[in-house]
């Protein structure tokens, strides 16, 4: 499947802008770490991110979420390695994540989510953003209470897992700068 065929079916999928937002934020950074770490298929990363979610909006239980479109794109001979990464992206799922696309969907799922309500409450949205203003909102619980503080600092161990030299402050700029040059598909 191509980025540009996901994106079609992530439109079919889900009406919310700010879902599809998210999604385009994560299929961003998704390809931001595939050039990064080299991957021989960077576009099956991009379509990961462009798919992570795209079943939610019709279907947001844990007992159907992220499994109804697992089997949509198992219909339509979508790679083992997105369906894996999919459903390893959701931690109740119990599929491990063991490959890099895998722990990179994971790692920057939240994150991105984080990134853009920070873009959103700054003058200058994304534009000039940097890592350490990030890392600043985190410490604040109220801010973006929702996004697990937990699942970002576990998705930076998954990073970490893939590139050792990967650190926090480095995994978030890599995030920022990728949102950064998406933000036209991104509403912020």
């Amino acid at each position: 499947m191509t980025p540009d065929e996901a994106r079609r079916l992530m439109h079919e999928w889900t009406a919310s802008e700010a879902l599809r937002g998210h999604m385009e934020a994560v299929a961003a950074c998704m390809g931001a770490y595939a050039d990064k770490l080299g991957a021989d298929n960077p576009d099956d990363w991009v379509v990961a991110g462009l798919l992570h979610d795209f079943d939610y909006e019709k279907h947001p239980s844990k007992e159907e979420h992220p499994f109804v479109g697992v089997r949509e794109l198992e219909s339509r001979q979508v790679d083992r390695d997105i369906l894996d990464a999919i459903l390893g992206h959701a931690n109740y799922s119990g599929v491990p994540r063991q490959t890099p696309i895998a722990r990179a969907l994971f790692a920057v799922d939240e994150l991105a989510g984080f990134i853009v309500a920070c873009a959103k409450v700054r003058p200058t949205g994304i534009e000039g953003m940097q890592a350490k203003s990030v890392r600043k909102k985190l410490k604040d619980r109220a801010f973006a209470a929702a996004v697990s503080r937990e699942d970002i600092a576990v998705g930076i161990e998954e990073v970490k897992a893939i590139d050792t030299s990967i650190e926090e402050g480095g995994h978030i700029q890599t995030c920022i700068d990728a949102i950064a040059g998406a933000v036209d598909r991104i509403p912020i």
